[in-house]
């Protein structure tokens, strides 16, 4: 049912209003410093603003993989929880990259943790999953007795 994915769906479209800002940001930036598509080269602010973008587009599939992973099969609420936080860190990382690329680090690594954390619990659940499915492990009754 889908209102059983109800925060994983919420999480997912927030991420994506925020890929459609970040891509808005850069169309911005074509028309004030006048570089027409399919031109990536120009100013330096532009092309700073440019690279954040690609880098957000760049890491974007392999987020949305793991998140749901993570909430399908390990815990909804954590999921979006640490979905949440890559969303809040690439908007510091986007911020930061626009200002300076040496800026964009305290958020490039506040994302790479949310990654790491949603692929962590996106394995364990994985791996539960399997042990019970196919081996006929159950990971809760092992670990209560």
């Amino acid at each position: 049912m889908a209102a059983d994915q109800l925060l994983l769906s919420a999480v997912s479209l927030i991420s994506a209003l925020q890929m459609g800002y970040i891509t808005r940001c850069v169309t911005l930036s074509r028309r004030k410093h006048n570089v027409i598509p399919p031109a990536v080269t120009g100013p330096a602010e532009f092309e700073r603003i440019f690279r954040a973008q690609q880098d957000c587009v760049e890491i974007y599939p392999l987020f949305l993989v793991v998140l749901w992973i993570s909430g399908s099969f390990f815990h909804e609420a954590l999921a979006a929880v640490g979905g949440l936080l890559f969303i809040f860190s690439r908007q510091m990382y986007f911020n930061g990259y626009v200002n300076s690329t040496k800026s964009r680090l305290p958020g490039f690594y506040l994302s790479l943790g949310a990654l790491v954390l949603l692929t962590a619990t996106g394995a364990a659940g994985l791996l539960r999953q399997f042990l019970d499915d196919y081996l006929d492990v159950n990971m809760h009754k092992v670990f209560k007795s």
